[in-house]
């Protein structure tokens, strides 16, 4: 139970952050590019309190965590937010104005995959101190969770925002046919947690962008 809460408490921090970061940049990309639906519905918003939704924010990570814990494996850690409404009809230009809103959310985590990352540099500098071995725990946590987020969402699954970036750079016709799997987008995805298949496919392509982050800032 210890090692539960102390796990809990050194991802808490950067699970909101790069949840509520993700869903915010959606929200600003989609107001820049003409559509207020977010912003008139309030999620614009750094409050993660406006993102969070209980069962996929809250509760199912707890679980993997608990679970994980007590297996003392290494789960991954799974959960989602409550999606920033966007009306694509009110873009300035639908079609190509999609594909930044879509890429607004995965860049936010690798720029705070980034951040997480100098952070664990400054804990290296200053390792003779309490709060290094804290601080470095913790920005690995905020790297770990953002190379997820980024390289999850940018599998090309509609509705996933990979699906919606390819739904923009796709000819009319087949982009129309693709936007057709969205119904199914999440089942999918579930099915693909369960059977292990999803983790076979994220692992290397997080191994490897953790890789590169270790390169480009000598962790």
């Amino acid at each position: 139970m210890q090692d539960f809460i102390s796990t809990l408490t050194i991802w808490a921090l950067p699970v909101l952050f790069a949840i509520t970061l993700h869903e915010a940049a959606h929200g600003y990309a989609a107001r820049h590019f003409g559509d207020r639906t977010a912003e008139l519905a309030g999620r614009i918003s750094l409050n993660p309190l406006r993102h969070i939704d209980p069962m996929g924010t809250v509760v199912v990570p707890a679980l993997i965590l608990v679970t994980s814990s007590l297996a003392a494996g290494s789960a991954m850690l799974f959960g989602w937010a409550k999606p920033v409404p966007v009306n694509f009809g009110r873009l300035r230009n639908p079609k190509a104005d999609m594909l930044w809103v879509a890429a607004a959310g995965p860049l936010a985590n690798l720029f705070m995959a980034i951040g997480w990352a100098l952070l664990f540099r400054v804990a290296m500098m200053i390792s003779e101190s309490d709060y290094a071995i804290p601080l470095a725990r913790m920005a690995d946590a905020g790297m770990q969770i953002n190379a997820v987020l980024m390289i999850l969402n940018l599998l090309p699954l509609p509705p996933l925002d990979g699906g919606r970036i390819a739904v923009s750079l796709l000819p009319a016709g087949p982009a129309y046919k693709f936007a057709q799997l969205e119904p199914y987008g999440f089942p999918i995805l579930l099915l693909l947690l369960f059977t292990g298949i999803l983790g076979d496919i994220l692992g290397p392509l997080v191994a490897i962008f953790r890789f590169v982050l270790a390169i480009v800032f000598g962790l």
